[in-house]
């Protein structure tokens, strides 16, 4: 009767632990919104308004304060963007408001274009 009873207990836990193991995942409140090594990267371009917070040339970044993403399903908020193209430099300045584009590159955003 014991191991009856503990191939069912046993099989109840097999059965179980998919359905649990996925809520596991989805701790991270930033999760939605941050790239993955595991994911390949985007060829999407995305669009965005915001307000340039910050610039770091040397760094080759820019923190914005954007508003929501639809096509991401992003709230608003503010994060930095990685800039390959040098020349962007030149229309950002702090607390000026842009439209801008960009995409996802591995665990990068990078910004492609400013209005």
């Amino acid at each position: 009767m014991k191991s009856t009873a503990m191939l069912a207990v046993s099989t109840l836990l097999i059965l179980t632990i998919p359905a649990i193991a996925p809520a596991a995942e989805t701790t991270d409140p930033h999760a939605h919104h941050m790239a993955t090594d595991n994911k390949a990267p985007s060829t999407a371009v995305h669009k965005a308004s915001g307000t340039v917070k910050k610039i770091d040339v040397a760094g080759s970044a820019v923190t914005i304060a954007h508003g929501p993403v639809a096509a991401l399903k992003w709230p608003a908020m503010t994060m930095k963007f990685k800039v390959t193209d040098k020349s962007l430099f030149d229309k950002l300045t702090i607390n000026k408001k842009i439209d801008f584009e960009f995409v996802e590159t591995g665990r990068a955003y990078i910004v492609t274009a400013v209005k």
